[in-house]
């Protein structure tokens, strides 16, 4: 493997004033990038509260024009009447932030990197042990066989058992595309470094726009594994207003209705069989991805677009 180091940068002065941890008693690091596996954009807005609602510094920064794949993925540009206005370039960052109570914390975000996986793993297992950062914790959203009308669930990965804590196990044993989070997380483990993996279920239907609910709550189970104070309040309103965009589009449609109403009829059962965990499992018969979002994409598609261009269900 080439060297790490020649594909990120450290900013000198802010990790002096970051200072020297050893032994794991460094910051938490957190990390929401948007790439392939990011059900209801939860990465992204999850990463735009984080460096919004808080005073950031630049720590590192990648080389990402060495990581993106842009005939794959094309960057977005503006064009207004007769100039290009702006252009999106890819990035790959870590920042340090300071939540609610002045706690410190690292947050890598950007685009999740398309090529040279192992070397950035490394890197980033570079910056890990040189702040000892004391735990990882990712986010990202997976479309599921879900009602938006109930509870946003989430499935927990940890590279310690006690660290995940007792959960339903939905899976079991499954293959899936890798996404960069994942496999970043598996190499902590293998290095002997703490990390957790929160992967918000989002309802299939809305997988494709921006699902705040998903994003609160992310936010909030955050804050309940590293005990840091991340503002997740003022995702409320966002959650509340996609909440009631998607219920009054969904009422005017009496197939959209019989869907939500099967799956709710569904997940209620599942959670009324293990003790009121707001999960979906095995035992607990899923239909297809046809199946569950036909009717609703059908619907969705006849409606008017917003103004701003948004799915349902975007905030």
């Amino acid at each position: 493997m080439l060297d790490p180091t020649d594909l990120y940068e450290i900013d000198e002065s802010v990790a002096a004033r970051l200072g020297a941890h050893e032994g794991g008693t460094g910051p938490v690091l957190l990390h929401a990038l948007e790439g392939f596996v990011d059900a209801g954009r939860t990465a992204e807005l999850v990463s735009d509260h984080l460096v919004d609602a808080f005073e950031t510094e630049r720590l590192v920064t990648f080389d990402a024009d060495e990581l993106h794949d842009y005939r794959g993925r094309r960057p977005l540009m503006d064009y207004d009447e007769d100039r290009w206005t702006s252009y999106a370039a890819p990035r790959l960052v870590v920042d340090v932030a300071r939540d609610a109570e002045g706690t410190a914390f690292l947050v890598l975000h950007g685009s999740e990197p398309d090529l040279r996986w192992e070397r950035v793993a490394t890197g980033l297992q570079q910056v890990v042990d040189r702040f000892g950062v004391s735990l990882v914790v990712g986010v990202q959203g997976i479309p599921m066989a879900t009602p938006h009308t109930r509870p946003v669930g989430a499935s927990v990965s940890a590279t310690r058992p006690e660290l995940a804590g007792v959960q339903p196990r939905i899976f079991g044993k499954v293959r899936v595309p890798a996404s960069f989070g994942a496999m970043f997380e598996r190499r902590l483990g293998e290095s002997g470094h703490d990390a957790v993996g929160l992967t918000m279920h989002v309802p299939h239907y809305l997988a494709q726009g921006h699902f705040a609910p998903a994003a609160l709550e992310a936010v909030r189970r955050v804050e309940h594994v590293t005990g840091l104070s991340l503002r997740a309040h003022d995702l409320e309103e966002a959650a509340h207003e996609a909440a009631e965009e998607i219920a009054e589009r969904a009422s005017g449609s009496d197939e959209v209705r019989e869907v939500v109403a099967d799956l709710e009829r569904r997940y209620d059962a599942f959670v009324a069989a293990n003790g009121g965990t707001n999960l979906l499992a095995e035992p607990v018969a899923i239909p297809s991805a046809d199946e569950i979002g036909a009717a609703f994409e059908e619907f969705l598609a006849a409606q008017d677009t917003p103004d701003d261009g948004q799915r349902p269900g975007e905030g």
